[in-house]
């Protein structure tokens, strides 16, 4: 279980949402957290991608292609 407060805006803002679509404010930040959760991982995995591709050399594009059975 999780509580929390929101400002007095973001709070009318679900409020009206609510409202408007017949569902419950609880539905509504349950979508928008499970998004924000999906974009944040999808971050942290693009971050920790980059960190390892700035450390190393690679493989030359040359390379790539061989390994995966592509040609120019």
């Amino acid at each position: 279980m999780l509580s929390i407060r929101l400002p007095k805006a973001p709070e009318a803002r679900l409020e009206r949402l609510a409202e408007r679509t017949g569902q419950p404010k609880s539905h509504h930040v349950r979508q928008a957290l499970i998004a924000c959760i999906d974009d944040l991982e999808d971050r942290c995995l693009a971050e920790e991608r980059l960190e390892k591709f700035d450390e190393g050399p690679g493989l030359p594009l040359a390379g790539l292609m061989k390994k995966y059975g592509l040609t120019c």
